[in-house]
């Protein structure tokens, strides 16, 4: 049990300093006509009254009421301390002194009431900040081009060539289709040239009596042969 115990320094210290500074004010109630249990009970009420106004403080330092009672009983403190220190004829107590002792009960009450009873005020506390946003929408980045010239197109894909069919000679498909229109009037200047010159029409002659196209003219002349 006693190993728990720890001895500190600021503890030692802190209650002799309360037991003699509790001495000097119940001498100078005494000297100031308070005698037995008052005597006594003055010690107690300033060390109350400091301690009152100390936690006040902790709790609200702007509070300026908290501050004026803890100047009262600090001043009464002190003072009953300097005042055995030999400055004051303790036989001869003035009567001023006589009226702030009597009159310190009430003053002690009334500062009190007021430390318990009188809300705190809360100190002014920063604003907190706008919480983020839970999905956060992505930033895309886009590269920087000097002018705007409105959205890229992709370039088509090629489209793959066809492959080539092969050839075989003189194809169907190469071979013109003659009207039958058009040999009915071949065959009358071909009848028209024989008749003339004695031989067969050829290709070049045809292709320039109408003027069509030397193929053409040649599918003509082999239906005509």
């Amino acid at each position: 049990m006693f190993r728990s115990i720890r001895i500190d320094a600021v503890l030692i210290q802190a209650v002799i300093a309360g037991a003699l500074s509790f001495a000097h004010l119940h001498d100078l109630a005494e000297a100031a006509g308070q005698s037995g249990w008052k005597a006594w009970a003055y010690p107690v009420s300033v060390d109350l009254l400091l301690v009152a106004a100390w936690r006040r403080l902790r709790g609200a330092r702007r509070d300026r009421s908290a501050w004026t009672w803890f100047v009262i009983a600090l001043v009464a403190s002190l003072g009953a301390n300097v005042a055995t220190a030999g400055l004051l004829d303790l036989d001869h107590v003035p009567a001023w002194l006589r009226i702030l002792v009597a009159g310190w009960p009430a003053l002690a009450f009334l500062g009190g009431t007021l430390l318990v009873h009188q809300p705190t005020q809360p100190e002014p506390t920063a604003a907190p900040a706008p919480a983020a946003a839970a999905h956060p929408a992505p930033v895309v980045d886009r590269p920087e081009r000097p002018d705007d010239e409105g959205p890229e197109i992709a370039p088509a894909e090629p489209v793959p060539a066809l492959p080539e069919a092969p050839t075989l000679g003189r194809s169907a498909a190469s071979v013109p289709v003659v009207p039958p229109a058009l040999v009915d009037h071949a065959r009358k200047v071909a009848t028209e040239h024989r008749t003339r010159t004695g031989t067969d029409i050829d290709t070049a002659t045809l292709r320039a009596r109408l003027g069509i196209p030397e193929d053409l003219a040649g599918a003509i002349v082999a239906q005509l042969a």
